[in-house]
């Protein structure tokens, strides 16, 4: 059955039914008796090419095979007469080989019927007709004259054919003329004019017809319009074309309101049939030319059926409904005023189904009923037949009842199968169905496939299908799994037709599904499955990407599906595929775009489908990239000093332009390289632009966007301003002097676009300040500086510079100070004293020096000092001299830094901008004492049991007079704890010490320090451990080695041994294996059956006390309980430590120590040592 079932399912397993299949009638099955059935047939009405065979469907089914026959205009067709005619075998099909034969003989009323044992069917009125593409026939047309403004209509009238002509206006090039609201074609193929313009003149205005079913042209003479403008020409031109004969005078030329063309009046009517499409049409003259619009008068137009045509003049409407009836308004309107035609629209219809009559199948003395439902307007008519005869001129059957459209059959017997039709008409058309009714008694039998698999995505719908057929018809019953009976309720729906529906089908719906089809003829079942599957669900969604061009861009696609479905992975670019391309990269969950181009833009689509479901998620793909460079830069608006730029900006590539950056070139001062000037918003096309005197001006344009900086534009044309006066004068003045008897006047040149004119110059301006002296002024070109010799020495100057050129002088200039010449300070500073703070800090004190004699910019005082000795040493020992500068004009400082018990000397200078003026005379000092520094050193020596020696050195500064030093120690146990604090004071000429009475074997940590009068210095430390004692050590090495210590532990293993043994007999009383024996027999006892009660080995298990024998395992807790046996080896043991006998039993397995049976199991370990036992005491 399995393999039976994956056959089916890998052939292609049902997936769905569609509720479509649940309404479809009953089929009987092509092996039963059964009455004819038409299967296939011609339209009604069937238009024919005249150069093809004619070929004229009738096909039937039924049981037996039918045989056919035809008539034709109402009179019985001898098919077999006619050599030109050939019925199809084992069908009514007729071919008719018009070769040779007109195609008119042939032109009628068909009918096919289809006839055997059971009844007879009959196919609907085939309506045979030739198509007809007549010649227009020939006339003269003379040219149309009409003047400028007035309306004008060109008439086709093609000739009538079968089917009707489509209707085109062309030229001679075969061009189609442009139509517009002005120039339109009517639904009659005419050509409306609102009005004509001079530009209308032309000599080949050509209707032309296609005849589709031929698909022939033909073509009317060429029209030829002259549009004369009646202003321009005189009397006698008129009267030479005698244009009065063919020119509308009726109609106006000016300017005018609308009015109506077509149709004509202001209201119409027009009828359309139920399901067929209205087209409303209003075409309108006039000057201006109107347009036109449409409303409904009784309700809205149905805007999902509607559309417009013809720019606006046409309305059609689509699927015609009885609510679309009513009156419909178009309005023409214009400048001058509108006009406005109704048109009343009646709905009509052809007969069309409610409810067809459908196939009866029943069992004898069964009751059915066959009912025929039409609409229409008018009401249409309904007549029965049976077998193709009028039911009043059919045999009378007492079974039978005809109520209207309803045919009632009571107590059917074997033998009255037949066929009825139903013909509903009224004067548009008319409906005929044929419904037979087979009268059987049959068991049923289930037409669905077996062991189908469906599939389904969770949460959709499912469809199980149970065809069956049987007379009577058989009940369908359910059952899910082969045991639960399926009631037609939630979640379940059992269809007329047998099908269970599932509404919403969850994983717990999986399964085998049976369906019973019984009547009381018999029974028969059939098995189908149901496999409920995850959905196909994207989790990770392609994102929206802006990507420059030329980079890369990757859309993820993760998706999640069901584990048995096949998924297969698509990508679309715009819906359609991805270009062949190899920068496209398709991954399991990516799609990868290398070097992306503006061609790459667009939509890209991940579509992952499996054979059930499909998820799709789209994303878009913008490429940006730099703008293109603005284009046509065009100068306006040029005045002296300024101009107007405007430019187009170029393509901005997906990335809106952020602004525009304008820059010019100087081609008269600075060829060639290109300056910054103005920037405008990326919405601006215009810039106003401020320009210098005397330059020769280009201009040029960048666009800047998001990705960057356009390519710049092509340079505009030349301008050139003319020379002026400078506007500005230099920049940065200043006056200095490099000596002490000058002044250097310097400055910034102006550049060539600020000269503003030829023979540009520099008007230098100097004078004391303060002091009452006329201006001296010096003019130099193509410098920036000047100066002046002879100056005092640091005096201050006004100084000024103005620019000159051939034009004239620049704006009055400001005046800079500025100062000549510095020199070397002449005095230094006086009444210098110091006031000593601590041994490391002294405070300087000074009067300043004047500043006549600075002789300069005062920078400040230098102060420097240096360590002359120590005050406890005789000898001089000079430091490196240290040098501090107080900046500005102060008068005191702080000499930070010092050593504590010292001589100091120092001295100050003052300082300005040329140098260092002379020292003040060299001013002695002393610091106080401090606290001393670290000793030099801390050594141990001689170490011993209880004893050792320190020795140290004193201090390398003692910052004073050393008054002693202080030791402190304390042990240091192993855990390194420390023990108290033992304290020794020493002079400061002793360097060395014996510590005695300490402990032996133990560490000690030692403190030290120098003491002065200011206090004790910085501490270090040692560390040591004294010795341990010989005879202990050798006492621990003989104890562990002694002969005697090694008897006595053989003694205590030996009486061990000895009660084990005394165990294992008293434990083997009662006729109980022995150990040894029971592991002989059964080498592996985990593998031995437990008993239930107890969780012993059954074979070793005592009946009297059920005991655990010896041999046997302990229970899963690793313990052995005191209750079970009386002889635990835990009651002998020294600590339970499983260990091998010499036999290889396992003696641990009877400790009571859990810990061991869990980590060390049936390893064997080494007994303990006597010595190391010993050492473990130590």
């Amino acid at each position: 059955m399995d393999r039976k079932r994956k056959w089916v399912l890998s052939s292609g397993a049902l997936l769905v039914i569609f509720l479509g299949r649940m309404t479809t009638a009953l089929e009987v099955p092509l092996d039963l008796p059964q009455p004819p059935t038409i299967t296939h047939q011609s339209p009604k009405d069937f238009i024919i090419d005249p150069r093809e065979n004619i070929l004229i469907y009738c096909e039937a089914k039924g049981k037996p095979h039918p045989s056919f026959s035809w008539t034709r205009n109402g009179t019985h067709f001898d098919v077999e007469k006619d050599s030109k005619v050939l019925m199809k075998p084992s069908s009514g099909t007729l071919v008719i080989d018009i070769s040779g034969e007109k195609a008119e003989a042939y032109e009628g009323i068909y009918q096919c019927t289809a006839r055997n044992e059971h009844g007879t069917a009959v196919s609907n009125n085939i309506f045979i007709r030739q198509s007809r593409s007549p010649l227009w026939s020939k006339e003269r047309k003379e040219a149309i004259m009409v003047q400028v403004g007035v309306s004008l209509v060109l008439q086709c009238r093609p000739p009538a054919g079968l089917p009707p002509p489509i209707i085109f206006w062309m030229d001679n090039n075969f061009q189609r003329l442009p139509q517009n609201t002005r120039v339109s074609q009517a639904l009659n193929g005419d050509l409306y004019f609102s009005n004509v313009l001079l530009d209308d003149t032309r000599n080949d205005y050509i209707c032309y017809a296609r005849f589709p079913h031929t698909q022939t042209i033909q073509q009317k003479q060429p029209i030829t319009v002259k549009v004369l403008d009646m202003d321009a020409i005189n009397e006698t031109v008129a009267a030479l074309y005698n244009y009065t004969n063919n020119l509308f005078v009726d109609s106006p030329s000016g300017e005018r309101r609308p009015s109506f063309m077509a149709p004509l009046g202001r209201s119409s009517t027009q009828m359309a049939l139920r399901g067929g499409v209205l087209e409303l049409e209003c075409i309108a003259e006039g000057l201006p030319t109107p347009e036109v619009s449409w409303y409904k008068e009784s309700g809205d137009l149905p805007s999902s059926r509607m559309s417009f045509h013809n720019f606006q003049k046409t309305l059609k409407i689509a699927d015609v409904m009885e609510a679309d009836a009513g009156d419909y308004r178009c309005t023409a309107k214009n400048s001058l005023g509108s006009a406005h035609h109704t048109i009343k629209v009646n709905v009509k219809a052809a007969p069309f189904w409610i409810s067809a009559p459908r196939n009866l199948i029943l069992a004898p003395k069964e009751t059915g009923i066959l009912t025929c439902r039409v609409s229409g307007d008018p009401k249409p008519q309904i007549a029965w037949s049976v077998n193709g005869v009028p039911i009043e001129d059919s045999p009378k059957d007492t079974s039978r009842k005809v109520e209207d459209d309803t045919v009632i059959l009571s107590d059917v017997q074997t033998g009255s199968s037949a066929v009825y039709q139903c013909n509903a008409s009224n004067e548009f058309g008319y409906l005929l169905a044929n419904a037979f009714v087979n009268v059987l008694a049959e068991a049923p039998r289930v037409l669905t496939p077996p062991n189908n698999v469906y599939q389904v995505i969770t949460n959709n719908p499912a469809f199980l299908d149970c065809a069956s057929f049987g007379s009577p018809i058989p009940t369908i019953t359910w059952f899910k799994d082969s045991q639960t009976s399926i009631l037609n309720r939630d979640p379940y729906v059992i269809h007329n037709n047998g099908t269970l529906e599932i509404n919403v089908a969850q994983s717990l719906n999986s399964g085998k599904y049976t369906c019973i089809a019984s009547n009381n003829l018999g029974t028969r079942e059939n098995h189908v499955y149901l496999e409920v599957k995850e959905p196909t669900r994207i989790l990770a969604q392609p994102e929206y990407m802006v990507v420059q061009r030329n980079r890369k861009a990757v859309f993820e696609c993760k998706v999640k599906h069901d584990p048995t479905l096949i998924p297969t992975m698509n990508w679309l670019k715009d819906n359609g595929e991805l270009p062949d391309d190899e920068r496209f990269l398709v991954d399991t969950d990516s799609l990868t775009i290398n070097e992306v181009t503006e061609e790459d833009e667009g939509t890209y689509t991940c579509v992952m489908n499996t054979t059930l479901d499909q998820d799709s998620a789209s994303a878009m793909l913008t490429v940006v990239e730099e703008p293109d460079p603005p284009t046509d830069l065009e100068l306006t608006d040029q005045r002296e000093r300024s101009v107007q730029l405007t430019w187009i900006p170029g393509d901005e590539h997906n990335s809106p332009t952020q602004k525009f950056l304008v820059q010019y070139e100087d081609l008269l001062h600075q060829a060639g390289v290109w300056h910054n000037l103005t920037e405008e918003e990326g919405t601006k096309t215009t810039a106003h632009l401020d320009l210098s005197p005397y330059a020769y001006y280009s201009f040029r344009v960048l666009a800047v966007n998001h990705v960057g900086y356009s390519q710049p534009s092509q340079p505009s044309r030349q301008y050139r301003t003319n020379p002026a006066a400078p506007d500005v004068n230099p920049t940065d003045v200043h006056g200095v002097g490099t000596e002490h008897n000058n002044l250097v006047i310097s400055w910034k040149e102006l550049t060539g676009l600020q000269s503003n004119g030829p023979g540009l110059q520099y008007k230098v301006n100097w004078r004391q300040k303060d002091v009452e002296e006329d201006w001296l002024s010096e003019t130099v070109a193509n410098a920036s500086k000047y100066v002046v010799s002879g100056t005092p020495t640091f005096v201050p100057y006004e100084v000024k510079v103005q620019a000159v050129n051939d034009y004239g002088n620049g704006p009055a200039p400001e005046a800079v100070v500025g100062y000549s010449g510095e020199d070397v300070p002449m005095s230094a500073p006086e009444s210098v004293q110091v006031l000593v703070q601590n041994g490391t800090l002294a405070e300087v004190h000074w009067e300043p020096v004047l500043t006549s004699m600075v002789r300069g910019r005062l920078q400040g005082y230098k102060v420097s000092y240096w360590r002359e000795r120590s005050l406890h040493q005789a000898e001089a020992q000079q430091e490196e001299q240290q040098v501090l500068l107080f900046s500005g004009n102060r008068t005191d400082g702080r000499l930070p830094g010092l050593k504590p018990y010292s001589l100091y000397t120092l001295n100050i200078r003052v300082v300005n901008g040329k140098g260092e003026g002379p020292p003040s005379p060299n001013h002695n000092f002393e610091t106080p004492e401090g606290v001393p520094g670290p000793p030099s050193f801390l050594r141990i020596k001689n170490t011993d049991m209880d004893s050792l020696t320190l020795e140290w050195g004193p201090p390398q500064d003692n910052n004073g007079r050393l008054t002693g030093y202080t030791l402190k120690y304390q042990p240091v146990n192993s855990s390194n704890e420390l023990g108290p604090v033992e304290e020794m004071m020493f002079p400061a000429n002793e360097t060395t010490v014996v510590l005695a009475d300490l402990k032996y074997s133990t560490r000690y940590k030692f403190y030290f320090n120098a003491k002065t009068i200011k206090g004790s210095g910085p501490t270090i430390t040692e560390e040591a451990v004294t010795i341990m004692d010989e005879a202990m050590k050798s006492d621990q090495v003989d104890l562990a080695t002694q002969g005697w210590f090694i008897g006595l532990m053989c003694a205590i293993a030996l009486l061990i041994l000895v009660l084990l043994i005394i165990c294992f007999i008293k434990r083997n009383k009662g006729g109980k294996y022995p150990v040894k024996e029971k592991e002989d027999a059964h080498q592996d006892p985990e593998i031995q059956p437990m008993k239930d009660d107890d969780g012993t080995f059954g074979e070793y298990s005592d009946t009297e006390d059920h005991k655990p024998l010896k041999g046997s395992r302990t229970p899963s807790n690793g313990t052995v309980k005191r209750d079970d046996s009386d002889d635990s080896l835990v009651d002998y043991g020294e600590g339970g430590d499983g260990q091998f006998n010499e036999d290889g039993s396992f003696i641990g397995q009877y400790s009571g120590k859990k810990e061991k049976d869990t980590h060390e199991g049936n390893e064997s370990s080494e007994a303990p040592s006597p010595v190391n036992a010993m050492n473990s005491f130590v």
